[in-house]
């Protein structure tokens, strides 16, 4: 457990709902317009410690992401559990993104999931996402805004499969595909070919070392080769794919898993996240970072909706600390070193 008290991603209560896929008596009561229509929201009976909050530091790239918006959600969920709800819903009324079956965003406490209802299905039905005062849901509501389509679309495939199978105590393969994407997932973007393949193939130092030069950071640059990374790079220069050039990006990754987003509150060397590869075009890295998103979410969605054998073999293990210009120690190429971490892989064996 957390010292804020808030079950950890995973734990007993983290992911309850989610997990389960069925609703009951939770902890809080606040309710929303948006979705009810009711004209007052009810007060929230208990509020979670809020100094989880307080503990995202905006300045780590995985969390700058998502800072815009996260920041101002932030301090109303500081403020109080139903001003934070209102926030949710003010920017879901602006946006106007839909669920899984095309129902309109909107955000409900989670003691207003109604008993035995799935979490999925009554996203997709209803268009109100069961919300808690925690981490967690906090950095899952900012998923919805950076890339709906993808959210969506998991939403639908989910509710799809509970109509099917109902909710039990699996979910099945495909449905823990899903979730592992919902949870864990992060997009790798990459215009390199041989940078995709050292992802797959578990080769960490083409991928982190010989490749550093390659990774754009959270300032929009590529990370470069620090000294001691040169010092160990014996190879030739390899010759890049047409269209890509020396000294620009040529991949990078967004942290899209709201449980991984929590776990990077502390961060730690073998933090592993899904790596969901998205191959772009070499244009991609000159292109604005909306333009970039919208590009994202589109490809990605066409994508999950489309697989019918999706699997966990469909991700690719990354550590996270490992991404160039996200950890400085990673300024050591001995950092990749620690096999416990970037082990040789299932792929080498």
């Amino acid at each position: 457990m957390p010292a804020t008290g808030q079950p950890a991603a995973g734990g007993s209560g983290a992911v309850d709902a989610e997990a389960t896929g069925v609703g009951g008596a939770g902890v809080f009561a606040a309710d929303t317009s948006i979705c009810t229509g009711e004209p007052h929201p009810r007060q929230p009976r208990r509020t979670l410690p809020e100094g989880s909050f307080a503990d995202i530091d905006w300045a780590r790239p995985w969390f700058a992401q998502h800072e815009a918006r996260g920041r101002r959600w932030q301090q109303a969920a500081l403020a109080s559990y139903a001003r934070y709800l209102d926030e949710l819903n003010a920017d879901a009324h602006a946006a106007q993104h839909r669920t899984g079956r095309g129902q309109t965003l909107g955000f409900i406490a989670q003691d207003d999931l109604p008993d035995g209802a799935a979490y999925e299905a009554h996203i997709a039905a209803t268009g109100c996402v069961p919300t808690r005062h925690n981490l967690h849901d906090f950095f899952n509501a900012l998923a919805w805004f950076a890339f709906p389509r993808i959210k969506a679309t998991l939403n639908a495939r989910q509710a799809a499969a509970i109509d099917v199978l109902g909710v039990g105590p699996t979910r099945g393969g495909v449905r823990d595909a899903l979730t592992l994407f919902d949870e864990n997932a992060v997009l790798f973007a990459s215009a390199d070919p041989a940078l995709t393949e050292a992802l797959r193939g578990f080769d960490w130092r083409a991928l982190f070392v010989a490749g550093r030069a390659a990774w754009e950071t959270a300032a929009g640059e590529a990370a470069g080769v620090t000294a001691g990374a040169a010092a160990v790079l014996h190879d030739p220069p390899r010759s890049l794919a047409p269209g890509l050039a020396p000294g620009r990006p040529r991949c990078e990754v967004h942290v899209f898993g709201h449980a991984l987003l929590e776990k990077l509150i502390a961060p730690y060397a073998a933090c592993t996240s899904h790596a969901w590869v998205v191959d772009v075009p070499p244009p991609y890295f000159a292109w604005p970072r909306a333009q970039r998103n919208a590009y994202l979410d589109e490809t990605v969605s066409a994508a999950l909706a489309a697989d019918a054998h999706l699997s966990g073999r469909s991700f690719a293990p990354l550590p996270v600390l490992g991404i160039p210009g996200w950890w400085a120690q990673n300024e050591d190429p001995s950092f990749y070193d620690d096999t416990h971490v970037f082990r040789p892989g299932r792929r080498a064996r």
